[in-house]
């Protein structure tokens, strides 16, 4: 029985589906196929096109040239990317996108040949120069346009006309100009994007209330202006996305009356102000993404009823207060990002729930107290980033092994590493530094970090001890920065062979260190530890390779040539000696820094430079090197920093480095250079230099005035308007001595507004020259231990940011000018065992001198020394005061007086000398002399206090 029915059954079935399939060739045979002028206008289209690969090379699905298997004679109808109205034949829908085409589409071209029309996709091609024309205005039946990533210039007012359209995406094709500002009635409208289009700028789009729109895709556009009141009336706006657009001002309330909102993007714009308390009532919303924006004040206590949140960012605001209590109900969150704002005090610690929460970053705030104890819970956290915060109290043990990237760097947290992090196999990246962490590492425990690509452990206080079997472990290693901690003895790591890009190890206390066979490493930095012993060898793709201050001994191998990656070397602060190997100039032309300061070296500085190298710093200061500067560092074109001082060459001026368009610092101090500078065949030679320092060598003759006055980088420096900034990179930066009032001191890092002259302990002569007041940038000068002669240059005056001045030692003689008080950053002033006479200038800085700045010249009076000034010593006027009188002086009005007085003056001369009477004349005479005096001095006093 039940079989019967089961072939009853197929019977059925088999009858039913041969009508079926009857009916459907029928129907087919009665489909229209495509009019023959369609197929003409759809060929002649073909034929405008060029067709190249590149031009969809950004397209997001496989790409291929549609257009090649349209041939004549065939239906139109049955063409790649061609569909047709199954009744009429007509060509309704045309997809060309990712098609390799380019071309211009006029307003002429036979696209616009089809009437029936209905969905138009040319995305993902190369149309440049071409407009929306107006051609696209006459689909009257169009309801989806795609012109994304084609490259179209103007937008068309036309398609705004079209109220067929649904859907129109041209995004990121090129269009440039102004949105149209009049109201759009588009009221089948459900998707607009325009984003990517970074020249295209207008208002926020005005919609009316009988509107569908769905979709609202804005970013990246130069659209500005604030947010008006009527977006409230987008009432169906499922997505509103922002981002990188030019809005600002505050929120609209109104914003809470898109109740179908799921994702709102206004990140990375102008928007400032308080998130408004009606966003509560946006209770569909899954992704609230405001970051990058000047938002401010608190953070509402509105989540309450968003139980839909997936995404919540306000990273990169102004927020300040506490995190709102309402969080907690945000069961569903995914990612919560808070980081770089002003919140502070304790994360709140009732919280549960979060099940699906994957990223936490809170970074970047002032929170404090101790980390609570659910972030230690959740199960499908990912990642936590809690840098950059004043937490304390120690890390807690994670429950669950889901973490990829652990962030608590820059925080006060103490005791141990937590031994449930050494349990993550899929961790990626760990930051602890900049802590106060202080227990003692086995290598051993890192066996299981199989994943680990980044561990920054540094800034803390942490012991190291080497495990026999740690050779195979953190295999995926790339960065490694154990610095500034208390490692010691031999370090023997053998991580990351294939991977270990940088490894920094620097300030510890690790005597001996182990070269491992590293494929990638790049960045070496081994510096301020007690290694002894001869030099480690870098590996040849190293490209930063730093072992300064240390005990290193023994000479430089020639293998390190080997190296010709090597962009910075600095093996300063050791005691390596030897002769330096010849191919240190010539083995990389990526080498800028070569630091080998304060060793033992001997012999001659290399000789052969490469000829297009990249030398930024040379820098052989304290060795005992000997012979002549190679000429052939003329072709280190790039060279900003040249430091010879401290060692044993016996040469002349080097005037041909004159030519080095970027030497900002040249230093040839203690050495046997000698002769007279003199004069240089180069035009404007030293243009870039504003550091320069030739003192104790045998440098004899004037002054080397034709230099001084090209020294342009010390003159007219706006400091308000250059970006204030150290020589060198994030890589390395240079550093040097310089010597005030006789001691050394050690500049870290050189400003690049620094200036500074020393030319003391040499032999010079002759007179200052007058152009050392040009370089009114000036912040050092230093002249002493010569044999000067002359006055101190009234042109002084004009180096305003003057901070050290030292003329002591020689033979200057005259008086102090007065203008000098007008030097207010002047904080060193030396001018002992001169020749100098007169009154101590008074006034500003000038009070803040002792004695040792002026001992050692009897002629002087005045404060600070114990030497007053008689009457004959009074201070005279400023040589400036002087013009002014002279040029105001009126000869007319003297001789009007001369006539009157002479006969009065005559006759009271006479009586006074016959008789000696009357006393009271002689009196008054003796009185108004004494006033006169008194007058004298509070006058240049006066004087002196207005020029400063």
């Amino acid at each position: 029985m039940y079989e019967h029915r089961l072939l009853l059954c197929f019977l059925f079935f088999l009858s039913f589906s041969q009508i079926l399939l009857s009916s459907c060739f029928s129907f087919s045979n009665s489909t229209k196929i495509c009019p023959h002028g369609q197929s003409l206008a759809l060929l002649h289209l073909k034929k405008s096109f060029f067709i190249k690969k590149s031009h969809s090379r950004f397209c997001r699905f496989p790409s291929y040239p549609k257009t090649e298997h349209w041939k004549e004679g065939s239906d139109c109808c049955s063409w790649d990317g061609v569909s047709c109205d199954l009744v009429t034949g007509h060509v309704i829908e045309l997809d060309l996108s990712c098609s390799w085409l380019s071309g211009t589409i006029h307003s002429h071209s036979t696209l616009f040949r089809f009437p029936h029309l209905q969905r138009l996709n040319l995305a993902f091609n190369d149309f440049s120069g071409s407009s929306v024309s107006v051609g696209f205005g006459r689909f009257s039946s169009l309801t989806h346009l795609n012109l994304s990533r084609s490259r179209f210039s103007v937008f068309p007012n036309s398609l705004l006309n079209r109220s067929s359209l649904i859907s129109l995406d041209l995004t990121d094709c090129g269009l440039y100009g102004r949105f149209p500002d009049k109201e759009i009635h588009l009221p089948k409208l459900e998707l607009l994007s325009l984003r990517g289009n970074d020249e295209l700028s207008g208002n926020f789009p005005r919609f009316s209330e009988n509107n569908s729109l769905i979709d609202l895709r804005l970013s990246f556009t130069n659209f500005n202006g604030e947010l008006p009141a009527s977006i409230g009336n987008l009432k169906f706006l499922q997505i509103l996305d922002l981002f990188g657009c030019q809005f600002s001002g505050s929120i609209p309330s109104s914003i809470s009356n898109l109740k179908s909102l799921q994702i709102l993007f206004l990140f990375d714009c102008q928007f400032l102000g308080s998130i408004p308390a009606s966003l509560e009532n946006l209770t569909q919303i899954t992704s609230l993404i405001l970051f990058g924006n000047h938002f401010s004040g608190k953070i509402p206590n509105v989540f309450y009823n968003l139980r839909n949140l997936i995404s919540l960012d306000l990273s990169g605001n102004n927020f300040g207060g506490q995190i709102p209590p309402s969080i907690g109900n945000l069961t569903n969150l995914y990612e919560l990002d808070f980081s770089d704002n002003q919140l502070e005090g304790a994360i709140p610690s009732s919280v549960y729930g979060f099940s699906s929460l994957s990223y936490v970053r809170l970074q970047d705030n002032l929170f404090n107290g101790t980390i609570p104890s659910w972030l230690y819970t959740l199960p499908s956290l990912v990642e936590l980033d809690l840098s950059h915060n004043k937490f304390t109290g120690h890390i807690g043990e994670f429950q669950f092994d889901s973490l990829e990237k652990i962030d608590l760097s820059m925080n006060e947290l103490h005791g141990s590493i937590p031994t449930s992090i050494f349990e993550f196999v899929n961790l990626s990246s760990l930051y602890l530094s900049s802590n106060n962490l202080s227990s003692v590492l086995e290598t051993s425990k890192f066996e299981k970090l199989i994943n680990l690509t980044d561990l920054d452990l540094s800034n803390n206080m942490l012991s190291l001890t080497m495990s026999v079997h740690s050779n195979s472990m953190l295999p995926n290693i790339q960065t490694l920065d154990l610095s500034h901690n208390n490692i010691s003895g031999m370090f023997s790591w053998n991580v990351g062979k294939d991977t270990l890009g940088r490894l920094n190890l620097s300030y510890n206390s690790i005597s001996g260190f182990e070269m491992q066979p590293w494929k990638s490493m790049q960045i070496l930095d081994l510096h301020s530890n007690l290694l002894q012993g001869k030099l480690p060898t870098p590996t040849n793709s190293t490209y930063f390779f730093s072992v300064s201050h240390n005990k290193l001994s023994g000479e430089i191998s020639p293998l390190i040539c080997k190296a010709s990656s090597m962009g910075i070397l600095d093996l300063s602060h050791n005691n390596l000696g030897g002769m330096l190997p010849h191919c240190l100039g010539n083995f990389s032309n990526d080498l800028s820094v070569l630091n080998l300061r304060r060793n033992q070296f001997q012999g001659i500085i290399p000789q052969t430079f490469l000829k297009g190298n990249s030398f930024r710093t040379l820098d052989f200061n304290s060795n005992q090197l000997e012979g002549l500067v190679p000429q052939s560092l003329i072709i280190c074109k790039e060279l900003e920093v040249l430091n010879l001082g401290n060692n044993k060459i016996n040469d002349t001026f080097p005037h041909w480095l004159g030519a080095l368009p970027k030497l900002q610092v040249l230093v040839l101090r203690s050495n046997h250079f000698h002769g007279q500078i003199g004069f240089s065949k180069i035009k404007s030679p030293f243009m870039s230099l504003r550091i320069i320092d030739l003192a104790h060598n045998d440098f004899e003759g004037d002054l080397p005035e034709m230099y001084l006055r090209s020294l342009k980088a010390a003159m007219n420096i706006d400091e308000g308007n250059m970006t204030r900034k150290y020589m060198g990179d994030d890589n390395y930066q240079d550093s040097m001595m310089v010597t005030i009032k006789g001691s050394e001191i050690e500049f870290v890092k050189i400003l690049n507004t620094f200036t500074t002259i020393d030319f003391s302990s040499n032999k010079f002569q002759g007179v200052i020259p007058e152009c050392i007041g040009n370089l009114n940038s000036l912040r050092g000068l230093n002249l002493s231990h010569n044999y000067l002669t002359g006055c101190i240059p009234l042109s002084f005056k004009n180096l305003k940011m003057l901070e050290s001045l030292d003329l002591s030692s020689n033979k200057l003689s005259g008086r102090i000018p007065q203008e000098l008080t007008s030097l207010t950053f002047l904080e060193v002033l030396n001018l002992s065992q001169n020749h100098l006479i007169g009154f101590i200038p008074q006034g500003s800085q000038f009070q803040t001198f002792g004695n040792d700045s002026y001992y050692g010249n009897p002629g002087l009076c005045g404060f600070p020394l114990s030497n007053r000034c008689t009457t004959d010593e009074i201070p005279y006027p400023s040589q400036e005061i002087e013009a002014k009188f002279e040029s105001g002086f009126d000869w007319k009005i003297t001789l009007m007086g001369y006539g009157c007085g002479l006969v009065i003056g005559l006759s009271l001369g006479c009586l006074i000398f016959l008789s000696g009477k009357p006393e009271w004349l002689v009196w008054i005479i003796d009185k108004n002399i004494h006033k006169k005096i008194v007058r004298n001095k509070r006058s240049t006093r006066g004087r002196g206090a207005r020029i400063s």
